[in-house]
């Protein structure tokens, strides 16, 4: 659905000493699915025959919602997921975010929880069509 380019967290790929090296930054520090990304880019290279390839984490500059592609942000609108708003006034930074519902598109909705199905994520419902849906929140 979205890769790890989509996503803005691939900060590069290199020929370092005769290996591959991927370079990754965690979307936050705490992620739980940090481990599970490398395990899965390290699975990959290893059955594309580079097994001796590398996974570096990268943690400065730190990751944003910033560095996701227009193409990710489609991605996750189009699975159900309102993507980050790109709003970088004070009042988006304190989570007063006007988030549209992925589903119908209406801007009536209300955040629910300020953590959704993961802590990367809030819930949200959307006042038009009464569904639930997560909000990546910005970072």
């Amino acid at each position: 659905m979205l890769t790890l380019e989509d996503l803005g967290v691939l900060r590069g790929v290199e020929r370092r000493e005769g290996r591959i090296l991927v370079r990754l930054t965690p979307t936050y520090i705490g992620c739980p699915a940090t481990l599970a990304i490398q395990l899965a880019v390290e699975a990959a290279l290893a059955e594309a025959g580079l097994a001796d390839a590398r996974v570096e984490t990268v943690l400065s500059p730190p990751w944003s919602t910033d560095q996701m592609s227009e193409a990710g942000r489609r991605k996750l609108e189009a699975f159900g997921i309102a993507p980050p708003n790109q709003d970088r006034s004070p009042r988006a930074l304190f989570g007063q975010d006007t988030v549209a519902c992925p589903k119908c598109g209406s801007t009536a909705t209300v955040k629910i929880s300020e953590f959704g199905s993961t802590a990367c994520k809030a819930l949200w419902r959307c006042e038009a069509c009464a569904e639930p849906f997560d909000y990546f929140k910005c970072i």
